[in-house]
């Protein structure tokens, strides 16, 4: 689920283009600075931090361990405020965060249960989109286990799931398939290619990109810039 930034997001209240396409996703001049006390200057990690994403587009933003790919994440998602820089994006979102916020008590099933009623789907819609996504992703054997005894690669099924489960406009994963086997990582791909014939959008984060030509642009991330 999305949280909300100190700073607010901008929504656009009509579709834009330029030219490539309709833009759901813009973010121009994005910095960011962390404190470490008076005694240090401030670690700037973002300093001009840029990115587009169009309707039925799959978008790779890729840098090294510690360039600032996650903070540029979270200040897009909007939980994590900017100090610079503008956002703006059309329609809803879905974000699979590189770590995993699962409650440890529950079932698969109710976690889906749970993140429905947030979205404010009925129960019957949750239902057939979690049911489709246990098919998907291979893990219906799954949906009655606490996550305190999934594996890790489970558990990474379960939170891009969780993104999933209301059909999101722009799907943002932050490292979605650190955890996943050979016939995951395949499915994963599939279904990416599945939304982005349906006219969705997504952005996928990772400090490598093996398989560049699943994506259509590759954005680079070095010392506080972006680059295409």
């Amino acid at each position: 689920m999305t949280g909300s930034a100190p700073d607010r997001i901008i929504s656009a209240r009509s579709s834009k283009t330029d030219g490539k396409g309709t833009v759901v996703l813009e973010a121009s001049g994005v910095t960011k600075a962390y404190r470490r006390g008076w005694r240090h200057a401030p670690l700037r990690v973002l300093t001009d931090a840029n990115l587009t994403l169009r309707t039925g587009e799959i978008v790779g933003l890729v840098g090294e361990n510690g360039s600032g790919k996650s903070t540029f994440m979270k200040i897009i998602v909007g939980s994590l405020q900017r100090d610079g820089g503008e956002v703006t994006r059309q329609g809803s979102v879905g974000y699979c965060p590189q770590q995993p916020i699962l409650y440890e008590r529950l079932t698969c099933d109710e976690h889906f249960e749970l993140f429905g009623r947030a979205y404010g789907l009925d129960p019957g819609m949750t239902e057939r989109s979690r049911d489709d996504i246990y098919e998907t992703l291979g893990f219906v054997k799954y949906r009655d286990t606490r996550v305190e005894e999934l594996s890790g690669g489970t558990r990474a099924k379960l939170n891009l799931g969780l993104a999933l489960v209301h059909d999101p406009d722009i799907l943002l994963l932050d490292e979605p398939y650190a955890g996943f086997d050979w016939d995951t990582y395949l499915r994963f791909w599939d279904l990416t290619a599945e939304r982005r014939d349906a006219g969705r959008s997504v952005l996928i984060i990772s400090h490598f990109v093996n398989d560049e030509e699943r994506f259509d642009r590759v954005v680079h991330l070095r010392d506080g810039k972006t680059t295409s």
